[in-house]
């Protein structure tokens, strides 16, 4: 929740479409690797209630770090 509340804030602004699609194949890609989500369809396939181990303190991803907003002129 935290990365797509990010996403959709910082691409508000973008300058054309295809830097949103940048972001989002990275997002898309990095969570598709993460733990959480192989426990969700293994869970899922095992008929039980997932396990979710990660938090925003400790696996949010690199690429996606805020940046310093600019001054204001």
């Amino acid at each position: 929740v935290a990365l797509t509340r990010h996403m959709l804030w910082r691409m508000l602004g973008a300058p054309h479409p295809m830097s949103a699609h940048r972001w989002d194949s990275r997002a898309i890609f990095s969570r598709g690797r993460s733990p959480d989500a192989a426990e969700g369809v293994t869970s899922f396939l095992e008929k039980r209630a997932p396990n979710f181990t990660a938090s925003v303190a400790d696996d949010y991803p690199s690429f996606a770090e805020f940046e310093d907003a600019p001054p204001y002129a």
